[in-house]
C-alpha cells in the first residue's frame, strides 16, 4: 500500500500550483512550427493539465495560479470549471497577459515548443493571495519545479508548502524540468528537456525535504541530484536530501517506486512496466502519468494499482493530439483494462467514442428548439406576399427575439434551443444566438436533397472547420431502407463522411430521418424509421441526438431499447414538426413521456402565418414577434403538460 497518509474529510482533494496556459498545436503534423498553417487551442501547463485530468477522473481538484484579465485566462477559468475544477483560489493579474505555447508536432522525437512567457500571469502569482484556510480544505498540494526558478513563484510556492505542512496535506512536488523556463536555452530551445546546471540543483535540493512524493523523469532526478550522467547517484543524492517517495517515470519502459533506500541499479527497484502503443505526441504524458497516478493514490489504491492507471493515462494521452483535451475518463479507462481494446490506440473506435461523449459536456435533459433553418420556404412567403428576399435576415432576427422572450416568459434558461441556417439568411440571427447559452443547431444537407447532398460544399469537413463547436450539425436525409441499393449506399457514404467529419471538428451531430411518403404505407411509419436508425448503427454511426417524427408510445420504447443497446450515451431523440398544426403536435406530445424524447423542434407550425403577414406590411416587428412567441409558448406548455396526458386544448 501507499505509504502517503491523505487526509480524509477535506473539501479538495488535490490542489495544483505552478504553470496554467493556453496550448496552441499545429494542426498539420510532420510540419516544422515555422511551416504550420493552424493552430487549436486547449488549456496547458503542466499544473493546469494535472489539475484538469484528476478532475476528469472523478476526484475535485483546484488550481492556485494565475491568469490575466483577458480572453485567455476566461478560457483557461471557464475550461478548468466546466471539468469541475475550483478556480477560487486562481488569481487574474489586471496587468500582464496569459501565458501561451506554440507547439509542433514534426515527427516521433521532434516536438517544437515556443513558450511566450514574457513577464506572464502566472509566473507572477502572489504569495499573499494564496490563503490558508483553502490549503487547509485540500487533502495533497501537487507543485511544479517550475515554480522554484524565480523569487516571486518560489515565494508563493514556499508559502503554499508552510501551510500544507502545518495542516498535514500531502506535499506533492512535480520536477517538470524545462531548461528554457530556467534561463538556460535560447527562447526557440523549449523542446530541450536537460541540461546541467549547478544553481538549478541547488535551488531544488533546498527544498525537496519539504515533499512527502518527488515525481520526475530520469533527466529529471539527473537536475535533482546534479550528477550529471548518473542517474543512480542522482537518486542517492535526492535521497539524502529528501525521505520522499521517488517515482521515476522511464517512458515506455513504465516506472519505479523507491520508497525507502536507493538500490544500486534502477532495474533493482519496484518498477511497472508501462503500456505499448503507438506514438503520435508525448507531449503532455508526464501530466497524464501524474494525473493517473494522484487520482488513484488519493482513492486510497496502492502502486501496482495506481502506476497501472498512471502508465495507461500516458500511453492514451501519447496517441492524441494535445494533452488536456486528451486526458481520459473512468469510462475509457474501463475499456481499456476490459481485454475488448483495440491494440492500435488510434483505431479503437469505442475508446474514441467513449473520449468525445464520457468528458463532461453541456446537460441537455429537455429541449424546446424553435426551428427556422429553412431556406426556399422563407423564400416562398416572401414572393407570396410581394416582398423582396432582403428582408429575411431581419425576420430571422426577430424568431431570435421571439424565442429569446419565451425563454425568459416560461423560465427556460438551459432548456431553450434554436435550428438557424448559416446562409445568407441566417448568418445573423446564428450569430446573434451563438454564445448565449443556449442549444444551438444548424444544417449541413442541401434543402431536397435526395440523395443527400451539402449545402454549400462537396467537402463538408473543410466547411466544418469554421464552424464554433458549440453549435450543432444538423442532417436531414430522406432515407428508407429499402430504398434502390445504388442509392441506399449513396446516401449512407454520405452520412457516413459527416460522421467522420463532425468527430474530427467535434461538433454534435442531430441526424434527422424522413422516409420518403411514397415508401411509407400507412401505419408503417415508426417501422421504417426504427429500421433506419438500426441501420446507422450498424454502420457505425452514434450521432448525438436523433430527430424524428412523432411516434406512437411502443415506437418510443423500441426506440429507446435501441438506443440502450447501441449507444447508451446517445442524448436521446427530439420531435420534429412536419408543418403539423398546433393541436396535432401538442397532442403528439402526450405520447412521447418515454425519457427517450428530450424535447420539439418545431418550425413552419410557429412562424409562417406570422411571416407572410409581416412581409405584407399587416403587422410590425413587435407584433410579429408576440404572436410566434405566443405558438412557441403553447408547444412548451404542452411539452410540460404531456406527462398529465392532456393536449394543450383539453388542458
Amino acid at each position: 500500500m501507499s505509504i502517503l497518509n491523505f487526509p480524509a474529510g477535506r473539501r479538495i482533494d488535490l490542489a495544483c500550483l505552478g504553470r496554467v496556459a493556453v496550448d496552441l498545436y499545429a494542426q498539420q503534423f510532420g510540419s516544422r512550427l515555422e511551416d504550420a498553417r493552424s493552430f487549436q487551442m486547449y488549456l496547458g501547463g503542466s499544473s493546469g493539465n494535472v489539475a484538469f485530468g484528476v478532475a476528469r477522473l472523478g476526484l475535485k481538484t483546484a488550481m492556485v495560479s494565475r491568469v490575466g484579465n483577458d480572453q485567455m485566462g476566461n478560457f483557461l477559468r471557464e475550461t478548468l470549471e466546466r471539468e469541475g475544477c475550483d478556480t477560487s483560489a486562481l488569481q487574474t493579474d489586471p496587468e500582464r497577459l496569459t501565458a501561451l505555447v506554440l507547439l509542433g508536432l514534426k515527427d516521433r522525437d521532434t516536438f517544437p515548443l515556443l513558450f511566450v512567457r514574457e513577464n506572464c500571469a502566472d509566473m507572477a502569482v502572489r504569495a499573499d493571495e494564496i490563503r490558508e484556510d483553502f490549503i487547509a480544505e485540500c487533502r495533497a498540494l501537487a507543485l511544479t519545479g517550475t515554480h522554484l526558478s524565480t523569487p516571486t513563484t518560489r515565494e508563493a510556492a514556499l508559502t503554499a508548502l508552510d501551510y500544507a505542512k502545518k495542516h498535514g496535506t500531502v506535499r506533492i512536488l512535480d520536477i517538470d524540468y524545462r531548461p528554457v523556463l530556467w534561463g538556460l536555452t535560447s527562447r526557440g530551445a523549449g523542446e530541450n528537456r536537460y541540461v546541467p546546471d549547478a544553481r538549478v540543483t541547488q535551488q531544488l535540493q533546498q527544498v525537496l525535504g519539504e515533499f512527502d512524493l518527488l515525481v520526475g523523469t530520469e533527466e529529471e532526478f539527473l537536475i535533482a541530484g546534479g550528477v550529471p550522467g548518473d542517474l543512480m547517484a542522482c537518486l542517492r543524492a535526492v535521497r539524502a536530501a529528501s525521505g520522499a517517495v521517488l517515482v521515476v517515470k522511464r517512458g515506455a519502459l513504465g516506472c519505479c517506486v523507491i520508497e525507502g533506500d536507493v538500490p544500486a541499479e534502477i532495474d533493482h527497484a519496484p518498477t511497472f512496466r508501462g503500456e505499448r502503443v503507438e506514438v503520435l505526441n508525448v507531449l503532455g504524458a508526464g501530466d497524464a502519468f501524474l494525473s493517473g497516478l494522484l487520482a488513484s493514490l488519493l482513492r486510497g489504491q496502492d502502486w501496482r494499482e495506481a502506476t497501472r492507471t498512471a502508465n495507461a493515462c500516458g500511453a492514451i494521452v501519447v496517441s492524441r493530439h494535445a494533452c488536456s483535451a486528451a486526458m481520459p475518463t473512468p469510462a475509457e479507462l474501463a475499456h481499456w483494462f476490459s481485454g475488448s481494446r483495440n491494440p492500435k490506440v488510434d483505431a479503437d473506435q469505442d475508446l474514441a467514442h467513449l473520449h468525445r461523449v464520457t468528458p463532461a459536456r453541456a446537460v441537455w435533459d429537455e429541449l424546446c428548439v424553435m426551428a427556422f433553418d429553412h431556406r426556399s420556404q422563407f423564400y416562398d412567403l416572401a414572393r407570396e406576399a410581394g416582398a423582396d428576399e432582403s428582408r429575411i435576415p431581419a425576420l430571422k432576427k426577430l424568431l431570435v427575439k421571439a424565442a429569446e422572450q419565451v425563454e425568459v416568459s416560461h423560465q427556460l434558461q438551459g432548456h431553450t434551443g434554436v435550428l438557424i441556417d448559416g446562409g445568407d439568411y441566417g448568418q445573423d440571427a446564428l450569430a446573434a444566438a451563438t454564445g448565449r447559452g443556449w442549444w444551438v443547431g444548424r444544417p449541413v444537407e442541401l434543402p431536397g436533397s435526395r440523395p443527400l447532398r451539402f449545402d454549400g460544399t462537396r467537402s463538408v469537413g473543410s466547411a466544418l472547420v469554421h464552424w464554433p463547436t458549440e453549435q450543432v450539425v444538423k442532417c436531414l436525409v430522406h432515407y428508407h431502407p429499402d430504398d434502390a441499393v445504388d442509392l441506399r449506399l449513396e446516401q449512407e457514404q454520405r452520412v457516413l463522411e459527416l460522421w467522420e467529419a463532425t468527430r474530427e471538428s467535434g461538433n454534435e451531430l442531430l441526424l434527422e430521418i424522413i422516409p420518403p411518403k411514397a415508401m411509407t404505407a400507412a401505419g408503417t411509419e415508426d417501422e421504417a424509421v426504427l429500421r433506419a436508425v438500426k441501420r446507422f448503427y450498424n454502420l457505425g454511426v452514434r450521432p448525438e441526438w436523433w430527430k424524428l417524427a412523432p411516434m406512437s408510445p411502443e415506437g418510443w420504447t423500441r426506440l429507446a431499447a435501441l438506443v440502450a443497446e447501441r449507444d447508451p450515451h446517445c442524448r436521446g431523440a427530439v420531435i420534429l414538426g412536419l408543418n403539423q398544426p398546433l393541436q396535432y403536435l401538442a397532442d403528439s406530445f402526450a405520447l412521447a413521456t418515454n425519457p427517450i424524447v428530450k424535447g420539439f423542434m418545431v418550425g413552419r407550425t410557429l412562424w409562417v402565418e406570422a411571416s407572410l403577414k409581416w412581409f405584407a406590411g399587416q403587422i410590425d416587428d413587435a407584433a410579429f414577434i408576440d404572436e410566434v412567441a405566443r405558438n412557441f409558448a403553447t408547444l412548451v406548455e404542452a411539452w410540460k403538460r404531456r406527462h398529465d396526458g392532456r393536449s394543450a386544448a383539453a388542458a
